[in-house]
């Protein structure tokens, strides 16, 4: 039976694939930087029997032929890069470059799919189709690596029918799984706002415009875009994370700089914000007699999980891991270039537990002391290959 055999495998295989996380997770690369990780990445599926080829400069697709392969394609995706956060776990292999750490699981990510790859090149004549394994470089930073995969042509020849991809979830013990239809992150646009006036003695403020006072109406007002023109029921984020200016106590300075992010669930919705966002910079700043500059620089898309793809893999997953370790996740304001997928072809996005309480393993990513119960990994490499043989049918 193959999903056995996969299981089987999975366990066998379980050493190894630690082995390759943890060589991943002492050599990280920053997103667009991952030059020797998809070396790696390569020359592992080589040892496999899986050539593979690059594209979009650090990312690498390869493919795995099952019995009658076009009968339908799946893709798998991981994504390869690192965040810029100093590790502060004093662990073996702990990140060998200084400032750079996988502190967002996808070493955990990259391994599960060569681990997946390597069972399903093994198991090729139980399943029927071809299976896709995405490589992907720069998700953690603009424009994203998903969209220079698919501009260099991703998901064409062969073109599939459906995209899974997985993510560690801190908070969700080993062991279990879990998926949810629908919108489940959110869009993320990144603000910058630059106020202007001429500047001044802070004793004389009626001869200039006091851009300090300016910036400080708008953050307010920029707020007021959320609580007062969105629907309540529609979640929405607009934080502003930075304020930058003056330099003594005595100047009114001639510039104050704002930097921010928008998250929204809704991308009809997002562009209206965009709107009001720019009427409210030009037309309050105008009013105060200031002037203002505004980009915002457009990022990832919601991440929308196909309905029957979601379902299926649900089932697939309750088959696999037993229905009491599958649970619904929960929506979440971060953001993942996995959308830009999503928005081209059905997609499912789901969550790897990797919390164990008992070992001090509880970190949330983007922390300097994230680390997995490598356990899970048993788990997310079976989970991938299972699907991978099993959807979208």
């Amino acid at each position: 039976m193959l999903q056995t055999t996969i299981k089987q495998l999975a366990k066998a295989n379980l050493a190894d694939n630690i082995a390759i996380r943890r060589h991943l997770h002492a050599h990280p690369e920053l997103s667009y930087q991952e030059v020797e990780t998809a070396h790696f990445v390569q020359t592992t599926l080589l040892s496999y029997g899986i050539p593979s080829v690059p594209m979009a400069n650090t990312g690498v697709v390869a493919h795995i032929e099952g019995a009658n392969p076009q009968s339908r394609t799946i893709a798998l995706r991981a994504d390869l890069d690192a965040l810029p956060i100093q590790e502060a776990n004093q662990i073996p292999y702990r990140s060998k470059h200084d400032g750079v750490m996988h502190a967002c699981g996808h070493d955990v990510h990259t391994t599960c799919l060569l681990g997946a790859a390597k069972i399903l090149h093994q198991t090729r004549l139980q399943w029927q189709g071809t299976v896709k394994l995405i490589f992907q470089p720069g998700e953690e930073k603009n424009p994203g690596g998903a969209s220079l995969m698919m501009a260099a042509g991703v998901l064409q020849n062969p073109a599939p029918q459906g995209i899974v991809a997985l993510h560690v979830h801190p908070g969700l013990p080993t062991g279990q799984l879990s998926f949810r239809s629908g919108t489940v992150m959110a869009s993320a646009d990144e603000l910058y706002i630059t106020i202007s006036s001429k500047g001044g003695h802070a004793a004389a403020p009626h001869l200039t415009t006091d851009t300090i006072v300016v910036a400080a109406h708008l953050i307010i007002a920029l707020q007021q875009i959320v609580s007062r023109n969105n629907d309540p029921f529609n979640p929405t984020v607009l934080s502003i994370a930075s304020i930058q200016g003056g330099h003594t106590t005595n100047v009114l300075p001639s510039e104050v700089k704002l930097m921010g992010t928008l998250r929204c669930m809704n991308e009809a919705w997002r562009a209206t914000a965009h709107q009001l966002i720019a009427k409210q910079v030009s037309e309050l700043c105008a009013a105060m007699g200031a002037t203002a500059h505004l980009h915002i620089d457009k990022g990832y898309p919601t991440v929308n999980n196909d309905g029957p793809l979601t379902q299926r893999a649900t089932t697939l997953a309750e088959q696999f891991v037993g229905a009491e370790l599958v649970s619904e996740t929960e929506k979440r304001m971060g953001a993942e270039d996995f959308g830009y997928y999503a928005q081209q072809i059905p997609a499912c996005f789901f969550r790897l537990g990797t919390m164990n309480k008992e070992r001090g393993l509880t970190s949330g990513v983007h922390t300097p002391t994230f680390n997995i119960d490598e356990d899970a990994i048993e788990t997310g490499v079976g989970m991938m290959a299972w699907l991978g043989a099993c959807l979208p049918v």
